[in-house]
Parts: C-alpha cells; structure tokens; sequence
C-alpha cells in the first residue's frame, strides 16, 4: 500500500465530566458559612458586654421602620394613626402628635434583664464554688411575678438555725455572705421573709410563738447578708410569716417549709410596697383635727361633718 492510500486515523478524546462546575464552589460556601458564624459570635460578644439600657435602645432600634431607619428621621411611615395629625386628637389637622415615652414599659424591661442577669450570674457562682454547689439542693432561684425569688430551705439533715432559735449554722452563713456581693449589683431592692413549720411552742400564740421566732431569724438572715458586703439600704422589708405560707403539697410540718425567701423586688412590687407604707397617706394621731375628721359621720352628701364649727345640741 503506497502513501497516497494509506488510510487516515482519527482520534477522538473523550472529555470527563466527573466534578464538572464543582471546583472550589464549596469553598465559597464554606467561606460564607465561616462569615456568618464570625457576625454571630460578634452579635453575640456585643450583646454580652452591653447595659441594660443598651439593650432596650437595641430592640427600640429594630421596631423602627426601615424608611425611618434609612433617613435618620421620623417620616410619616413612623406614625401608626391614620387619623390626620395622628394620635387620638381628631381636631388635630397637621403634624404629629407626640407620644410621650412609656417610662413604666421600659422600667419593666430593664428589669426582666438585671434579674435575669442576676439569676445567671448566682448560677454561675454556685457553679464556682464547691461549698454552694454542695448546698444546691437547697437554694430555689426562679423569676415569679414580683422578681427574682432566692429561697434557701431547710432539712432535717441540715438544719439553717438552731432548733427553736434564730442562730445560723455554719452553711447558711455560707450561702448568705456569698450571694451578698452579687445582690449589690443591681438597684433593685430586697424583701425577705422567714417562714417556720407549723410545730407550736407550748405557749401557743400567747408568747413566744413562730411569729416571733419567723421574723428574728429573718432579721438574723439579714444581719448575715449585710455582714458579707450587702449594702443595707437595699433591704426595703424585713418579714415574720410564721406557718402561713407553706410549701405546696407539702405537709405542714415539713422541714422544707422551714425557709428564708429572698425576693428581689422589681419596680412595680417595690412602688406598690412603698405605696402601701408610704408617709403621706398617714394620719398624725396626735392631732385631734384630724382624729375628729376621721370618726365624723358622713353627710347626706357623702362628705364628712365640718369639725370646725361647734357642735350644736340635739
């Protein structure tokens, strides 16, 4: 076979598909999964170091609407009447009527956080330290309506006072002077009541009764926690309940309901306490003015008799 007939060879190359389109894309995801893990450890460090009040201008700043937000000022999108001039003034024909600030609602969110803060951060010292985290089981910490509750109870293994005596053992002096110090941190005050079994001394109610013996060793309590650092201006009330407030489901006499209630007061407890003992809505008893206007009978009219004028015979 000459060259001229030689047949020609064809070669053809297959390209392989395998990880077609795939090189380094997993890279970009892995980077923007690393990107957002970094933004949210960052959130979270901020959210970490920043003040009460920091935080409720944080979640005022998220409730502002975007138009407002981007502007950097109030724009007719920040009203949320649609009554011309806003608000509730229906006379009003132009501008806005300003909203004053619902003082009472932040108060109230700055509390949740302190006593949240502080519910983590007593956690966090029992956690530290072997002594408290041996006494756990007898400390309730739990938010309720009126607070942050710190409850220490007794047992009749380990009893908090002396029996039928206000002197504190050894570990309820431990746990008082070490949770001193981290009650200073923030200006909420402290309400604490003493609470006792429903055993009766031989005297009954007569003499010295679980009244008594309730409210010295709360004030016993109190003398502890002032010892370990606690400002004493912090302690609003000092309690006696005696058996009158006993654990539920739990018998009357049981140990547990032998207990110290420690309650850090938010503002809305503390303003109604201080209402309720407030000086103004008291009666100076030793003027007889005011002890008169007080017995006078009412009138047809529903107001008191005028005390000033003399008394004319019936």
């Amino acid at each position: 076979m000459n060259n001229g007939n030689r047949p020609i060879v064809l070669v053809k190359k297959r390209k392989s598909h395998k990880h077609e389109g795939s090189h380094g894309s997993w890279k970009i995801a892995y980077a923007d999964f690393m990107t957002a893990m970094m933004a949210f450890f960052m959130v979270m460090w901020l959210l970490s170091i920043a003040s009460p009040k920091e935080l409720v201008q944080i979640a005022d700043y998220f409730k502002t609407p975007l138009k407002v937000a981007l502007s950097g000022g109030p724009r007719s999108s920040d009203s949320v009447s649609p009554i011309p001039g806003g608000g509730e003034d229906y006379t009003q024909k132009t501008g806005e009527v300003k909203k004053e600030p619902n003082l009472d609602g932040e108060k109230r969110k700055l509390d949740d956080i302190r006593l949240n803060r502080l519910r983590e951060k007593l956690d966090q010292l029992i956690e530290a330290d072997p002594r408290l985290k041996a006494l756990r089981p007898h400390l309730i910490i739990n938010m309720v309506e009126e607070g942050l509750r710190i409850q220490i109870i007794d047992s009749q293994n380990r009893p908090m006072f002396k029996t039928g005596s206000a002197e504190v053992e050894p570990y309820m002096r431990d746990i008082l002077r070490a949770i001193a110090p981290v009650l200073n941190d923030i200006p909420n005050r402290i309400s604490l009541a003493g609470h006792t079994d429903d055993f009766q001394y031989a005297g009954g109610d007569r003499g010295y009764s679980n009244w008594e013996l309730s409210g010295d060793r709360a004030n016993a309590s109190r003398r502890e926690l002032v010892a370990g650092g606690l400002d004493s201006g912090k302690i609003l009330r000092v309690l006696g309940m005696a058996d009158t407030m006993k654990l539920k489901n739990r018998g009357g006499n049981d140990a547990v309901n032998r207990r110290i209630s420690l309650l850090v007061l938010n503002h809305d407890t503390e303003a109604a306490i201080e209402k309720e003992n407030a000086e103004s809505d008291a009666v100076q008893i030793s003027d007889p003015a005011a002890i008169e206007q007080i017995t006078a009978p009412p009138t047809p009219e529903g107001s008191a008799v005028n005390t000033a004028a003399p008394s004319q015979p019936r």
